[in-house]
């Protein structure tokens, strides 16, 4: 396990300078300059030029990324051109809401997901389970700000019973904060329900089909027994495989259901600063989502030698 647990680091690492680079590069190359955002079209060559000067945008390119790498390794950020504070304190303050919404989604998916796999599984081409995976196939049919904008229309305007959108902030309480991010946490959870439900049940019936599942049958203990404690927990590679994916996902991919509910997360700071061309904003948050990316698949990769500890041998 540690030369195992010593090649998974040296990939992570890898991956993380090899993105860096494309991420580099790939903003180095967008149209639009910085300096002329911030002046204005009306701003003289001089001014803007100046302006370049003061934010070391005229550095030679290896210098800049090597300054730029530098201080994530040292988790200072930079400054954003636009907003003039520490890229640090954006994040900070935009991840206090898109991880505990990232979360809440997981949390929300996995406790949909799992039981609806395991029923769907136990009744294989019955009724229930031609029910199960026909609502779970709806819901990856339709997109999840389709959902938002239905959640909202029933439960903020019909019923009244939680804000459209906005963010009051921790300070406001608790209570306040998480009723403004269940909307979105639910429109969030339920695709991702459904595609972790059909991975389920794809898993625990190929795993209902082995021998030892037949001999613990012949054995005599009771079906509900053998569909949790045998079954559920080797079947749970793919399923740990998609949950990493799935928060991955939850905590990058949320540019649209932040716009939709109006929230201040690390999604709308990302898509704000392209339009505004804050490189050093998008830089520094794409590369925190990126390690986020790794560290998450990391965490996935460990995790199966414990879920099943046969692959601790192989390893």
């Amino acid at each position: 396990m540690t030369a195992y647990l010593l090649k998974r680091l040296a990939i992570a690492v890898a991956t993380l300078v090899l993105a860096s680079m494309v991420v580099f590069a790939v903003l180095e190359i967008l149209p639009g300059d910085p300096a002329r955002l911030m002046l204005g079209m009306n701003a003289s060559a001089d001014q803007v030029e100046l302006l370049r000067n003061q934010l070391g945008l005229n550095a030679p390119l290896p210098w800049r990324y090597l300054h730029w790498t530098g201080g994530l390794l040292s988790l200072d950020f930079g400054r954003s051109y636009t907003y003039s504070v520490p890229v640090i304190d954006l994040v900070r303050e935009r991840l206090a809401v898109s991880l505990p919404l990232a979360l809440i989604a997981l949390a929300l998916s996995t406790v949909i997901a799992i039981p609806v796999g395991l029923y769907s599984a136990s009744r294989r081409g019955r009724a229930g389970d031609t029910v199960a995976m026909g609502a779970a196939q709806l819901g990856v049919a339709v997109p999840n700000f389709w959902f938002a904008l239905m959640l909202i229309y029933v439960f903020a305007v019909w019923l009244r019973l939680v804000p459209a959108g906005g963010f009051p902030g921790w300070s406001a309480g608790v209570w306040p904060a998480l009723k403004s991010l269940l909307l979105p946490a639910v429109a969030l959870a339920l695709p991702q329900a459904a595609i972790l439900a059909r991975v389920t049940r794809s898993a625990l019936i190929e795993v209902l089909n082995e021998d030892y599942i037949r001999t613990a049958r012949a054995k005599g203990l009771p079906y509900r027994a053998v569909l949790w404690r045998h079954a559920l927990r080797n079947a749970m590679i793919p399923v740990l495989t998609i949950l990493g994916l799935q928060f991955a996902f939850l905590l990058a991919g949320t540019i649209i259901i932040e716009n939709v509910f109006y929230l201040p997360g690390l999604g709308r700071l990302v898509f704000q600063a392209i339009t505004q061309r804050d490189l050093i904003v998008v830089e520094s948050v794409v590369m925190l989502l990126v390690a986020a990316v790794i560290a998450v698949n990391l965490l996935v990769d460990l995790s199966y030698a414990v879920v099943d500890p046969r692959l601790k041998s192989r390893q």
